[in-house]
């Protein structure tokens, strides 16, 4: 079986006033996933839960991302999570805090036999 990619969703999220990297990270998933209305296990033939689902998520501070939380948001599927560097942090004018972005790539797969007609 060969690992197949059928999809891609992106996303982005924001966290305005209360700095926190892992809401806006959700946030990022939750608006690639809800973007769309893809039914490509039904159309493969497969159970929702073979879904292999990659999300790599770009953020200013992965460290401070609990990534328990953002694998909660997926209703099934099997999610995995890589965060790196990126997104923005975007000071405030006035000194009163950071506003946090946050940019999520989804990639569904499944595991495929290639078609050799």
């Amino acid at each position: 079986m060969a690992k197949t990619r059928v999809a891609h969703q992106f996303g982005m999220g924001t966290s305005i006033r209360s700095r926190n990297y892992t809401e806006a990270c959700a946030r990022a998933i939750r608006d690639a996933l809800w973007h769309n209305s893809l039914n490509v296990a039904d159309a493969f033939g497969f159970p929702r839960e073979a879904m292999l689902i990659d999300v790599e998520i770009g953020v200013q501070k992965p460290e401070q991302v609990n990534t328990e939380a953002l694998l909660a948001v997926f209703p099934y599927g099997q999610p995995s999570i890589t965060l790196t560097k990126g997104g923005l942090d975007v000071d405030k004018p006035d000194g009163s805090g950071t506003s946090v972005i946050a940019n999520a790539a989804i990639i569904v797969s499944f595991d495929m036999e290639p078609n050799h007609d």
